[in-house]
């Protein structure tokens, strides 16, 4: 891995980080706040970024290449699209590391150090920082929500697929026809 010093908060940094369609939301002076906090990592074919089972407080960004998921030996997903947050659920939960990545062919991240809350300035303000904490748990969120519902498409193909797989097919059941209606006469 080649690393960068921490990122310099001048205005040619901020422009790159606002092409980042995560980041489009967050005003100049986060973003500033962000660049403080960040390096840039490059990383060779098959490097690992992140080991499962880490407790590490980096969050990435990917700006150019792949990367692979995987948890334990198995391939959960690769990513390929510029602006990609991952490393998120650990921030989010402070927990362990759930997979490993590795990158995938010469790979490019943005690294945020989220441990490093002493770089930022301590004359800001509180409502500054917790403006700038929440704006980054809606961009999780938003993540987090569109790979739930991949996960629930894949989990539910999985599941079709392993029930043709256990019965073969057969034919639909034919509708029940209703009972007969029964009057009760008058007496």
């Amino acid at each position: 891995m080649i690393e960068s010093k921490y990122l310099k908060e001048n205005i040619e940094n901020i422009q790159r980080l606002m092409s980042i369609q995560a980041l489009k939301h967050f005003e100049t002076r986060n973003l500033g706040k962000l660049l403080r906090l960040s390096k840039i990592r490059q990383y060779e074919d098959g490097e690992q970024i992140i080991q499962e089972g880490d407790m590490d407080p980096w969050l990435y960004f990917l700006l150019s290449g792949k990367i692979r998921i995987t948890k334990e030996g198995e391939e959960i997903s690769t990513i390929s699209r510029k602006g990609e947050i991952f490393g998120e659920m650990r921030i989010i939960d402070d927990q362990s590391r759930s997979a490993s990545v590795h990158a995938v062919g010469e790979t490019v991240c943005l690294a945020v150090d989220t441990s490093a809350g002493d770089r930022l300035a301590t004359s800001d303000e509180k409502e500054a920082r917790l403006d700038f904490l929440l704006l980054l748990y809606r961009i999780f969120a938003e993540y987090i929500t569109v790979r739930l519902r991949l996960t629930n498409e894949e989990l539910v193909k999985a599941k079709r697929d392993a029930k043709r797989t256990e019965s073969p097919q057969q034919p639909p059941a034919k509708p029940k026809s209703p009972p007969p209606k029964r009057y009760i006469e008058n007496l």
